[in-house]
């Protein structure tokens, strides 16, 4: 399984201006929709008029890559244990966990954290099928409503974020502003939206696939497949696909994500797309000493 290719600008646009004068099962019914875009649909219209129960947890889906197409699977789940680390230093406790793989990797003894197994077969880049399979077993599961995140399995949590995304609530929750660090150099660089001053800046929602929360109801089939969907496309579909679905993302306010670079084992080093964001590094650099204290003090 490939990843989906995004939907052209102007046609995203055209969608949602027809969803809001027309409703969702108007646009529906309209050619060229992509499967992500038929799902955002369907469960626009099985939410309409219902209002949104409470999320009571934030669910973390990992992909993550198995042994057999890495160099070395002890820094992969070095990595990982880090990632855990991050969701544990939380001081709300109302999260869970789950690692996709074909192999179980270590994991901290911590019942909110669970091992999914992976066993299909067919060869080259699984981490759209392993994506898949997160959303299938979070359809299977019932419970109460929560924000769902799809989470890097090499990417930090800053302290405080589970805390704010459910004292917060609404419709999902955007990281517009997070730190990138290149390992290799030390340097950090904040991703946050261009601004006049900084025309070519990235929001780090277009640099990170860890950057969407969105509001997951188990009493309606239609949001584990919408996310199902949703996750079958980069990144940067997210905020758009999430309004098609009637979940208009808000900005978490403060750097919530840190991702890091040139570690040796990055998922975008296997696929040649490293160096640009490696050059962003360099370029916005920071110096700020509260930025520094922040990644050293509150990613776990």
């Amino acid at each position: 399984m490939a990843q989906v290719p995004a939907t052209p600008k102007t046609m995203r646009w055209q969608r949602l201006t027809a969803a809001r004068l027309f409703g969702p099962k108007a646009v529906a019914r309209s050619g060229g929709l992509q499967a992500s875009e038929r799902a955002a649909l369907a469960l626009r219209a099985a939410r309409d008029g219902t209002p949104r129960r409470p999320a009571q947890k934030v669910i973390f889906l990992i992909p993550l890559v198995a042994p057999a197409q890495v160099g070395d699977w002890a820094a992969v789940t070095a990595r990982l244990a880090g990632t855990m680390q991050s969701f544990r230093a939380q001081d709300n406790p109302n999260w869970e966990a789950v690692i996709c793989c074909q192999v179980a990797p270590p994991l901290p003894e911590d019942a909110r954290i669970r091992h999914l197994p992976f066993d299909d077969p067919t060869p080259g880049n699984d981490k759209w099928r392993k994506l898949a399979a997160l959303a299938r077993d979070l359809g299977q599961n019932a419970g109460a409503p929560a924000f769902a995140m799809s989470f890097d399995a090499d990417d930090l949590l800053r302290q405080g974020t589970v805390a704010r995304m459910l004292e917060g609530q609404g419709p999902g929750w955007l990281v517009e502003t997070g730190f990138v660090r290149d390992v290799a150099t030390g340097e950090v660089a904040v991703a946050r939206p261009a601004s006049l001053a900084a025309p070519r800046q990235r929001a780090f929602w277009k640099l990170c696939g860890s950057c969407a929360a969105l509001h997951h109801d188990p009493e309606l089939p239609q949001s584990a497949e919408f996310l199902g969907a949703m996750w079958q496309h980069e990144h940067r579909m997210f905020p758009y696909l999430a309004r098609l679905a009637g979940l208009p993302l808000r900005a978490l306010p403060a750097p919530a994500v840190l991702y890091e670079l040139n570690h040796g084992e990055n998922f975008g080093a296997r696929r040649g797309r490293v160096s640009f964001k490696t050059r962003f590094v360099a370029k916005y650099a920071t110096r700020a000493a509260a930025h520094r204290r922040a990644v050293a003090e509150e990613f776990g």
